[in-house]
């Protein structure tokens, strides 16, 4: 990663910056268009004190846009932001007192890394003692005071990451802003910082706001997630809500890679709804709305789904690959029956994998099974 001389000027609200504590993030109404095109429509949400929340989208679904008007770089076209209870929407970011991590590192080669995070508190005006009791805890707490006197150059990528970390955080900010921080970094230091910032975050009790495309990433840092299409939320919810519970097509296929599997609602419940699919098997669900007879598909995630023996559970059919990726097999299968099915997908624990050719039924426990209108995804739809 190159490094530049440049950064971000800091926060400079010192009111806001020495409490160490989180502050709740009020957003409503966003709005920024460039041109034609509306970047973000209509954002709410209600952040509370403490909490991580993730952005979570691919390219264009307004995340960055998002995070960048509550950083104060983008200036909305309408909406509000209000952070501690002070409307901060026209204010300039300087004086938004928020703490900024970003992909790029953005540290001064020429300083050591105990100078570099020793920057904002200078620009504080804060005093000589207390620079080196805050910037020894900091350093400390991320594991890094044996590399204080290194400079950026000698630092491997993960460790540079984790010093713009430590500038963002050693003037104890009440909100931290994070833009993809680790996008270039490789899986397993990824993982390693993952656990960094989530143990940092609840050590402080800091309000974070994070954007990423990486699901696995969000569903690990995030005590709620905000899943973004097309510049509005589709929906706002815990990692497990998410998951387990997703309340429109686009989420279930974005955040787990559903199957979906077509057919007509046969039968409904308070407790369940019954769906007859093309492939002629009957699938129980959690309860839809909808009357007998409309076209429906049933969404199951493929990790939820469970093997067992030909003409039971809703769907029998023939393995057609089986893929090693350690701790897990993934296999496809295609149905007997329902001709224009696709391939249905599970992931089994490794050494459980059926042989490629075998016969084998699919069923799912009815608490794992959504139903949707019949209508696939914009993932799938190339939306």
């Amino acid at each position: 990663m190159p490094e530049t001389d440049v950064i971000p000027e800091p926060a400079l609200d010192s009111a806001a910056s020495v409490t160490g504590t989180g502050k709740p993030v009020s957003v409503t109404r966003l709005r920024k268009t460039y041109g034609g095109v509306t970047a973000v429509d209509e954002v709410s949400m209600e952040i509370a004190a403490g909490e991580f929340v993730t952005f979570l989208g691919s390219s264009g679904s307004g995340k960055t846009t998002t995070l960048m008007m509550i950083a104060g770089f983008c200036e909305p076209d309408a909406g509000s932001i209000v952070v501690g209870g002070r409307d901060v929407t026209r204010l300039a970011p300087q004086k938004r007192g928020l703490g900024f991590v970003f992909q790029q590192y953005l540290l001064f080669p020429h300083m050591t890394v105990w100078d570099n995070v020793a920057f904002p508190l200078q620009l504080r005006g804060v005093s000589k003692a207390e620079q080196r009791r805050r910037v020894g805890e900091t350093l400390e707490m991320a594991g890094l005071s044996a590399m204080a006197r290194r400079r950026p150059r000698e630092l491997s990528g993960g460790q540079q990451q984790r010093v713009a970390l430590c500038r963002a955080l050693v003037y104890r900010p009440p909100v931290i802003l994070m833009d993809e921080p680790l996008g270039a970094l490789d899986k397993k230091l990824r993982d390693q910082l993952q656990t960094e910032i989530k143990r940092i975050q609840r050590e402080l009790g800091l309000t974070v706001i994070y954007v990423t495309h990486d699901q696995e990433e969000a569903l690990v840092l995030s005590d709620r997630i905000a899943v973004m299409r097309d510049g509005r939320i589709d929906q706002f919810d815990t990692p497990q809500e998410l998951f387990e519970r997703p309340r429109t097509p686009f989420v279930a296929d974005f955040l787990g890679a559903a199957n979906f599997l077509p057919g007509r609602l046969e039968k409904q419940t308070a407790d369940h709804t019954v769906v007859r699919l093309d492939t002629g098997g009957l699938v129980t669900a959690r309860p839809q709305a909808a009357a007998d007879g409309t076209r429906v598909r049933a969404a199951v995630q493929p990790g939820r789904l469970v093997l067992c023996p030909p003409g039971d559970g809703f769907c029998t059919g023939t393995v057609e690959t089986v893929t090693y990726v350690g701790t897990l097999v993934r296999v496809t299968v295609r149905p007997v029956q329902g001709a224009d099915t696709e391939l249905v997908r599970l992931e089994l624990p490794a050494g459980r994998a059926p042989a490629l050719g075998e016969r084998v039924g699919l069923t799912a426990d009815p608490a794992n099974v959504s139903v949707f209108p019949d209508v696939l995804p914009d993932a799938e739809q190339g939306g």
